[in-house]
């Protein structure tokens, strides 16, 4: 069996350190023979601990960032396969590589620290940069076009639903108003425009919301979230896990709907016996929260939720 390096390496925690990381093990409860997924491959941590708990069992991992490509190329594993795609797309990925039916699949939503402290990225609010925010960098959208091209009203909807600003019109208004005097190209450009606007005392939250909406928005996170939710069912085997870690409030609610429903809105269906008719049952009834431990050396683990569900019996 080929050496796997180990996720503790110098090179790895550079690259991002992984969130949870025992917890989603746990999560997972690994069959070493199983087929597993992870769908958010980043830096490889995860995905690096899956594979030493693997004894002929198998792991396909995604992701649409050629950074975390260039990341996963490193693992040499006869048992490791990559897909360099986004997630919404797994059941056909899974298919092409014959795996119609998995033991488990983990996603940690979100950003990579790699991809935030790369200021180029134009992910990050503490560093200058152009406003791109693209997870695959082949895509057309980025965040500048947004800033410059979406109307008020359309700028009103991205800032209120994804970034859930309080102000949001107003943000909006700010935005179109000052794109009107000069182009607003770089992070520090849609900071200054927005200065005026933002709760004197909480600049960095407030910030931190306007760049979560467009980020969201660049990427059509929220829609790829819930064509992979849906797909999920059709691929875990019954007694499989599904493994989610979220950072806002907005995923994490698709999340705890979908595994308590089978749906992303709206109640649980039955059928005439008063069975419930969904795919999942949750294995704690609430979401994990990080250590104290790990939040001491890792802060961005603060505002991860993750949930743990269960594959029934149920097929639909």
């Amino acid at each position: 069996m080929e050496e796997i390096p180990s996720q503790q390496s110098p090179e790895s925690k550079i690259y991002h350190q992984p969130v949870m990381l025992r917890e989603c093990m746990e999560g997972l409860n690994i069959n070493p023979e199983g087929t597993y997924v992870d769908v958010t491959f980043g830096g490889g941590g995860h995905s690096l601990a899956i594979l030493e708990k693997l004894k002929g069992g198998r792991l396909i991992a995604f992701d649409q960032d050629e950074d975390a490509k260039r990341e996963a190329e490193k693992i040499q594993h006869r048992s490791f396969t990559f897909c360099y795609t986004n997630f919404r797309f797994i059941k056909q990925y899974l298919k092409l590589h014959g795996a119609n039916q998995v033991s488990g699949i983990l996603a940690d939503l979100g950003i990579s620290s790699h991809q935030i402290d790369e200021a180029a990225r134009g992910f990050s609010t503490r560093f200058a940069g152009p406003l791109d925010m693209r997870m695959d960098r082949n895509a057309k959208l980025t965040a500048a076009k947004i800033v410059a091209s979406y109307s008020e009203e359309q700028l009103h909807k991205v800032l209120g639903m994804y970034g859930e600003l309080k102000n949001a019109r107003t943000a909006a208004r700010h935005i179109v108003m000052r794109r009107g005097e000069k182009p607003l190209h770089t992070t520090l450009d849609l900071k200054e425009a927005l200065q005026a606007v933002a709760p004197r005392g909480k600049e960095n939250k407030y910030f931190a919301q306007v760049f979560q909406a467009l980020r969201i928005e660049v990427n059509h996170e929220m829609q790829a979230l819930e064509d992979f939710l849906h797909q999920c069912g059709d691929v875990i085997e019954s007694g499989g896990r599904l493994v989610v870690m979220s950072y806002h409030s907005l995923e994490d609610r698709l999340v705890k709907n979908y595994i308590n429903t089978g749906k992303m809105y709206g109640e649980v269906e039955k059928d005439f016996y008063g069975n419930k008719l969904k795919p999942f049952e949750a294995v704690h009834r609430k979401p994990i929260e990080a250590s104290e431990e790990e939040l001491q050396q890792n802060s961005r683990a603060r505002s991860a939720r993750l949930r743990v569900a269960e594959r029934t019996m149920y097929r639909g």
